[in-house]
């Protein structure tokens, strides 16, 4: 059988190669399966003849050793028997981590729901609670095989890798080049302005696409899904992605998560330094993202807009209103 490659990470996931996986973990699918968007991985639900429709997450190869995996397992499931409302993987055959040939998978119970409504104050607080939960659980012990959310894994390091290869267009080299530069400066200054902060397990990821909504049933509310990006880092990192609109929406909506949050777990105020470095990070990682994963025919078809001259041009301007943000106040909740 062919070995994936870095530009081919899925070529061996066929129809038939995905239910022979199934079965090696000892469920009985029964052919139905349906593609769930998901880029970095493949993750697809399927029908059984014994079980209810449930959820194959197939993890790309290179990006988690097997010990990164199941590190994070082993948090969502500890937050699943705390009755946290999380997605957390099945235990088949004595472990929730299986492999069949090239391939690596967890299994899940399927998650409905909708996207919460992030304007209402009682549904941020509600929300709130649950993050503050997560948190206190998070901060019980380190992940040992998971990395840092820092400026080097997320903002040097993704700098030093576009700048290296033929992304940017050469007529736009030197201004992203620079903005990048005053950027991650003015990052550092708000770490700094932050001081030391307390670093605990995270979702990593935790914007409204991984959150389900439900309404009813056994536990209303919440469900936080895909900890994939689970790593160490700032409490913040968890409630800033939920945050949207003008400075003092944005205030009014930290106030309704921390009115709730701190109910479970301490804030650190001196953390607010750090939103808008944050999402600087992200902007800057999220860019190098997609260029690593271009030779993934997936990420051209889902990403179209991505590397054309218009885009390296918006990411410019969107960092040097970053470089502007960064100097103003920190937000505070209302």
């Amino acid at each position: 059988m062919t070995e994936p490659s870095a530009m081919t990470p899925f070529a061996t996931l066929t129809p038939d190669h995905l239910l022979d996986a199934l079965e090696s973990a000892g469920l009985a699918p029964d052919g139905r399966i349906l593609g769930l968007n998901s880029y970095e991985n493949r993750v697809y639900q399927f029908g059984s003849d014994d079980a209810p429709m449930r959820v194959v997450k197939f993890y790309r190869a290179g990006r988690w050793s097997d010990e990164a995996i199941i590190e994070e397992h082993r948090f969502v499931a500890d937050l699943a028997e705390r009755e946290i409302p999380v997605a957390a993987p099945l235990r088949l055959n004595g472990q929730t981590l299986h492999h069949h040939a090239d391939l690596r998978f967890a299994v899940f119970e399927r998650v409905g729901g909708r996207a919460p409504e992030l304007s209402d104050p009682a549904t941020l607080e509600w929300m709130g609670r649950f993050l503050g939960r997560i948190h206190a659980i998070g901060a019980l012990e380190p992940y040992r095989h998971r990395p840092q959310l820092d400026i080097e894994s997320f903002g040097d390091a993704p700098r030093r890798w576009l700048l290296a290869h033929d992304f940017i267009p050469d007529d736009l080299r030197d201004a992203w080049e620079s903005v990048t530069a005053q950027a991650l400066d003015k990052v550092r200054r708000c770490f700094d302005r932050a001081g030391e902060v307390t670093r605990l397990r995270l979702h990593g990821d935790c914007h409204v696409g991984n959150v389900l909504w439900q309404e009813s049933g056994e536990t209303p509310g919440p469900h936080f899904v895909d900890f994939d990006d689970s790593r160490m880092g700032p409490a913040i990192q968890d409630i800033w992605m939920l945050l949207s609109g003008e400075r003092q929406e944005m205030s009014r909506q930290l106030g309704d998560i921390l009115a709730g949050y701190e109910d479970f777990h301490d804030f650190s105020t001196r953390e607010l330094h750090l939103v808008e470095a944050l999402r600087t990070l992200r902007l800057i990682h999220y860019s190098s993202w997609i260029a690593r994963r271009w030779d993934d025919p997936a990420f051209p078809a889902a990403f179209s807009w991505f590397n054309t001259q218009r885009y390296w041009q918006d990411r410019i301007l969107e960092l040097r209103e970053q470089v502007a943000l960064m100097d103003e106040p920190p937000l505070w909740s209302q």
